[in-house]
């Protein structure tokens, strides 16, 4: 493993002293930085920060002996810890000291940095961009969605010192998160996917999430740019926070005279074709995840890269081998009776627009021969007062994308779930779990069943059940 932080850099970017100190004794070089002593490799820093349920204290000895090259803790517990059972960085905060390591390691980087923010589409916005400038040089970004308040240190913190990208995903549930995120990325670059009604029961208007969104351009390096969803609602008002802060404007989308304009797309069951003008190259390459919505959020990606110096070419050849990741529109097949049934799984997350996104996809595969499309639901959460009309609404894009059942859960679907044609239901359910029985019953050959919630809801053990009940129609063919 090469090196990621000296022992001295290390000691000087946490700010913390050794437990014995002796500067340098027993510190060796650090590989990896680790929060969670279940993943953590032989080399790593342990971080002992306090999370949600559980206390990193408590873990310092399992991670020191499964080879943690150090543990960072606090004073407050730094009697309760023998030096001799490994190397111990005594700091007064350890979620401090990670921060103040990731600002070390942002401070010493030479990268071009890309934060990346929005409503819907962060996750795989990041994806899609550390894919592409990949193939331009050596690329860090953030794992899985580490876009908070611990995620977005941790990723500096790991950014090796001869990076030459680096992109970031930043979240928030409350005004000022998105500020205090971006000031410690400091990028040259930044993204706006979209805007959208997501977390309504914290903001109580779009323009509000728009302007926690729009935080993002008060942490951007000097002479930098934001990248602005021009076919958003929102665009205007996010232009004008750009303007404020004297930050470059690009805009990107299908409207006339955008930067970053779509000129012609395919849409596919399985990828989508597209050709573009970026910033005045034009460019045709094939993007390998299916769905209108990733389309857009693919010219950002590709506006990006050239911003940044990457090789646009290489890139654009690179997103067809973008794969939807699960519980963000993974596909398989599963042998069910008398064939195979396709499931999509869209159980991450969802809200009003990833859901008709995810309608959208639906309605672009094509079940097989007598086969039927079925959707299972789960409530959408922190919509607010809003919250049984919005997923009342969805009964439209239901039926535009010609869906046959609705299986539903919870107490706000159950709305769209009443706001259906009878001959449209399937079966509806206070709690996922519910829907289990039935749906497995429900499915046969051709049918392309999708399944989507937010997390809360708890639609993934429905995608898993599926798993559990069908065999994957590979082990049945075989």
């Amino acid at each position: 493993m090469s090196v990621l932080w000296t022992a001295d850099d290390f000691l000087a970017g946490t700010g913390g002293r050794l437990a014995d100190c002796t500067a340098g004794a027993g510190l060796g070089a650090v590989t990896g930085i680790s929060i969670d002593s279940r993943t953590l490799e032989p080399g790593d820093a342990f971080f002992a920060i306090l999370g949600d349920s559980r206390d990193g204290h408590d873990f310092v000895a399992g991670a020191l002996a499964k080879g943690a090259a150090v543990a960072v803790i606090d004073e407050a517990h730094a009697a309760q810890f023998d030096p001799a059972a490994g190397p111990l960085v005594i700091v007064p905060d350890v979620l401090e000291a990670l921060r103040n390591l990731g600002q070390a390691a942002r401070a010493r980087s030479t990268a071009r940095i890309i934060a990346i923010t929005g409503s819907v589409g962060k996750t795989g916005t990041k994806e899609a961009l550390r894919l592409s400038l990949s193939r331009s040089g050596r690329t860090h970004a953030s794992a899985a969605s580490y876009n908070n308040h611990w995620g977005v240190p941790l990723t500096l913190a790991r950014m090796p010192a001869d990076t030459e990208f680096g992109v970031f995903e930043l979240g928030m549930n409350a005004p000022g998160e998105i500020a205090a995120l971006v000031r410690q990325v400091r990028p040259q670059i930044a993204i706006v996917t979209t805007v959208e009604p997501v977390h309504l029961e914290f903001f109580g208007a779009i323009e509000k999430i728009a302007d926690a969104k729009g935080e993002i351009v008060e942490g951007i390096e000097p002479g930098g740019c934001v990248l602005l969803n021009a076919d958003n609602a929102q665009f205007d008002r996010l232009a004008g926070k750009a303007r404020a802060a004297g930050i470059r404007i690009v805009s990107f989308g299908e409207t006339a005279g955008s930067d970053v304009h779509l000129e012609r797309v395919a849409l596919h069951a399985e990828c989508s074709c597209v050709s573009a003008n970026v910033l005045g190259s034009e460019i045709t390459y094939k993007f390998g995840a299916p769905g209108r919505h990733l389309v857009g959020n693919s010219l950002a990606v590709l506006g990006a890269v050239k911003l940044a110096g990457g090789d646009l070419a290489l890139a654009a050849m690179a997103l067809a081998d973008m794969r939807a990741p699960k519980g963000r529109g993974a596909r398989f097949k599963l042998h069910g009776k008398g064939g195979d049934i396709t499931v999509i799984d869209e159980s991450y997350n969802a809200n009003p627009a990833s859901m008709r996104a995810a309608l959208g996809l639906l309605a672009q595969t094509e079940p097989g021969l007598r086969g039927r499309r079925i959707a299972v639901l789960g409530d959408m959460l922190e919509l607010g007062e809003a919250s049984e009309t919005l997923h009342r609404e969805l009964a439209g894009p239901l039926a535009e994308a010609s869906v046959d059942l609705l299986f539903a859960s919870g107490p706000h679907m159950k709305a769209l779930y009443e706001a259906v044609p009878d001959l449209r239901r399937g079966r509806y359910a206070p709690e996922s779990t519910g829907l289990v029985a039935a749906l497995g019953d429900e499915v046969r050959a051709g049918d392309v069943v999708m399944v989507k919630g937010s997390l809360g809801s708890r639609m993934g053990p429905v995608v898993e059940a599926l798993r559990e009940q069908f065999a994957p129609a590979e082990a049945a063919d075989a």
